[in-house]
């Protein structure tokens, strides 16, 4: 069978989208572009409309090009609203989030002989997935699903249900598989992170986890995706300072700098906490990259509370950003909530959010300016990305997946 996986969202879906794809070669599947295609698998985000138009615009312009394809839909929007992409051109089948693990095994294969179980140890980081694979040199490792924290704007606590974790020991036979399969860079994701192993029976945490993962004995890093500030202890941070396994490398989303705006989002933080954590890692890490994601728009947002985050914003060390203009999710309580702010206004605030994390990641290149870091060698090998996240060009084409030090100068950073 051939087949091709689009995957929209988040690195939680991009994990999801790789174990799938180990699935697939383990029946042996073929990868192809989705035009070349017998089954193309659609792993969809919700977190905002521009999400679900963009995969709908994604299965339309697939059959169009490819108009005997099957089509089978996954993740966030096929989670929550199975009626809007059931209906689709060519869709065959829409799986939800928590069917998703079997996507594969309830798959219809045209080779009957491709369609037995799978044997003893194939999974997410068995034999068939290796650097390269899917396009990606690092390894995606979901370690946790779901979330219980339930914020005014968010969706996925709808989609993706109840937090839950992967059990210790699964996690690092994973781990051991993956470096077996040649990854040297494991990047920890989960929809909730920072709640891993509280709904385990034995009592676990994510810094439990980075604890047996700072001492993995090979030449392996690991990178921790998004994690909500208020799990981000002090240990954590000090584990990362002291630890070569653990990548310098934080992704804290803030949404927004008002306290007043926080409160409506039911964000269980305030501006000052965010900013006492982020200014802790500078202290001890200052070169780690610290990055974030902000709301611009959210239902009451006033000009007020726009300059007072815009303010407090630029008085943080982070080294990106990433700018979301709110949109409404029905069924969110957020949804409800009035004024809205309106289209044109929201805008125009993006524009100025961005304009400053722009110069925010500029900032944080020059003063990364020769230093000398550990990077991955990527792509087709004329690319590495640095332990502390900065994507630089290489002087001449290298081995991709080998690990290498590179000094940075500011004209090399394309990231």
């Amino acid at each position: 069978m051939k087949y091709s996986i689009v995957t929209f969202g988040c690195r939680v879906n991009q994990a999801d989208s790789l174990a799938i794809e180990g699935k697939l070669l383990a029946r042996g599947g073929i990868a192809v572009p989705p035009e070349q295609a017998d089954v193309v698998v659609v792993n969809t985000c919700s977190v905002t409309a521009t999400a679900d138009q963009g995969a709908r615009q994604t299965i339309r312009r697939v059959v169009r090009a490819n108009p005997s394809v099957r089509v089978v839909v996954t993740g966030c929007y096929a989670t929550r609203s199975p009626e809007d992409l059931s209906t689709l051109p060519n869709v065959t089948r829409v799986v939800t989030n928590s069917r998703k693990d079997d996507l594969v095994d309830e798959l219809v294969l045209e080779e009957p002989s491709r369609t037995q179980p799978f044997a003893d140890g194939d999974g997410p980081c068995g034999s068939t997935l290796v650097p390269g694979v899917a396009g990606r040199t690092a390894f995606t490792l979901r370690v946790q699903t779901g979330c219980d924290q339930c914020c005014s704007y968010c969706i996925i606590p709808a989609t993706r249900g109840r937090g839950q974790s992967k059990p210790l020991d699964s996690v690092i036979e994973d781990v051991r598989r993956a470096v077996g399969a040649g990854y040297r860079e494991i990047v920890l994701t989960g929809v909730h992170l920072g709640s891993y192993g509280r709904d385990l029976p034995q009592a676990s945490s994510l810094l439990t986890l980075l604890q047996r993962l700072a001492k993995w004995p090979e030449g392996v890093l690991f990178r921790v995706s998004s994690l909500e500030p208020m799990d981000c202890t002090p240990d954590l941070v000090s584990l990362a300072a002291e630890s070569t396994r653990i990548a310098p490398h934080f992704h804290l989303p803030l949404q927004h700098g008002s306290d007043m705006m926080l409160r409506a989002m039911r964000r269980p933080y305030t501006a000052a906490y965010y900013s006492d954590l982020v200014h802790r890692i500078h202290g001890l890490m200052p070169h780690a990259s610290i990055g974030s994601d902000l709301i611009v728009g959210f239902p009451g947002e006033t000009e007020r509370a726009f300059e007072e985050g815009l303010a407090r914003l630029t008085e943080l060390p982070l080294s990106h950003v990433h700018v979301f203009p709110y949109s409404d999710r029905p069924g969110t309580e957020a949804s409800r909530l009035h004024p809205k702010v309106d289209g044109l206004t929201v805008r125009d605030r993006a524009r100025r959010l961005r304009e400053v994390g722009a110069a925010m990641a500029r900032r944080f290149r020059h003063a990364q300016r020769g230093t000398v870091r550990r990077a991955l060698v990527v792509d087709d090998g004329w690319s590495a990305v640095t332990d502390n996240y900065v994507k630089v060009r290489l002087d001449h084409q290298l081995e991709r997946n080998t690990w290498v030090e590179v000094e940075l100068k500011e004209p090399t950073p394309i990231s």
